[in-house]
């Protein structure tokens, strides 16, 4: 049924991962409207949805260059990924 994709557990957890995210922050909006807008370090006004885009984006950036530099394991690209997560939203 599934079979023009190649599933795996990891693949499941990130797409899991993602729209778990966009869950909770669907969540957040319906309790507190309005996006929590403030303006971070980078200049730019941003809202809970674009700094998790940022923060999937940049673990994405950080993934690729891991692997096209280093290759495997991915264990420090994931630490490196969640910090820019807590660092996109907390200061960005």
């Amino acid at each position: 049924m599934l079979t023009w994709m190649a599933w795996t557990w990891p693949t499941a957890f990130v797409f899991i991962g993602i729209f778990s995210a966009m869950a909770v922050l669907t969540v957040l909006e319906i309790r507190h409207p309005g996006g929590d807008e403030r303006r971070g370090i980078l200049g730019l006004t941003t809202t809970r949805g674009d700094r998790l885009f940022i923060s999937l984006l940049g673990s994405v950036y950080i993934f690729l260059a891991w692997l096209g530099l280093m290759g495997e394991p991915l264990w420090i690209p994931l630490g490196l990924a969640i910090a820019w997560g807590v660092f996109c939203f907390w200061k960005v």
